[in-house]
């Protein structure tokens, strides 16, 4: 065969990957504005995201050690600016050498704080976020360490990794806090929040937007 009548395969112009490279970055711009959208950009997605991996941190505690264990969201202080709405920690309930529970609760490792300007909604997040609503319990941690001892609001797993108030949401806000009271919503960010409905098992499902939440038209205390 001639070897001027090989059939040459044909490769991307300059023009072409250029093209392509070009819809690519559009496609990418346009899913960062959707996701700003759901999740208030990258702070409020990054709480969200944070917070979802401490929810499976406790859960997968509860079943290695076969006890309770607990996400904490700190309410203990209003005149602590970096706490208050912001710290979460694990806790698990301690078992004695036999296996049986005790009333003493550890903490599974260090605390995580919400980045700046982010809160956890007390208004927002229920017990049974699709059905009856209602306020997350309260839960007094007592461990001996002055720094994290106080009141928080918390969810469970059981000992099987089961969430024992299937159906609680996790909310969390864009905003500011005058010193001692609760979070409002900023001037240019009053549906600006994001977060997750927690299952029975232990699986979670992201807020895909405001009306999910249950956000009205307009937030102010949150």
């Amino acid at each position: 065969m001639n070897p001027s009548q090989k059939r040459h395969l044909a490769g991307f112009s300059l023009i072409e990957l250029l093209v392509v490279i070009l819809i690519i970055s559009l496609l990418l711009t346009l899913a960062g504005v959707g996701l700003r959208g759901i999740t208030g950009g990258n702070s409020l997605g990054s709480a969200v995201a944070t917070s979802e991996a401490l929810f499976d941190e406790a859960r997968a505690i509860a079943v290695g050690k076969g006890t309770k264990a607990r996400v904490l969201v700190d309410i203990n202080d209003p005149q602590d600016e970096g706490t208050y709405l912001r710290r979460m920690v694990v806790a698990y309930q301690e078992l004695d050498d036999q296996g049986v529970p005790t009333d003493k609760w550890a903490l599974s490792s260090r605390a995580l704080n919400l980045p700046e300007k982010i809160f956890f909604s007390k208004e927002f997040s229920k017990k049974d976020h699709e059905g009856a609503g209602g306020d997350l319990e309260e839960f007094t941690l007592s461990i001996g360490k002055t720094i994290f001892d106080g009141k928080y609001l918390f969810y469970e797993f059981n000992s099987e990794g089961i969430c024992t108030t299937p159906g609680a949401s996790f909310v969390v806000g864009s905003g500011v806090r005058p010193l001692g009271q609760d979070p409002i919503a900023a001037a240019d960010g009053k549906r600006d929040f994001g977060g997750f409905v927690v299952w029975r098992n232990g699986r979670t499902s992201i807020f895909r937007d405001p009306e999910q939440i249950g956000l009205p038209t307009q937030v102010t205390k949150f």
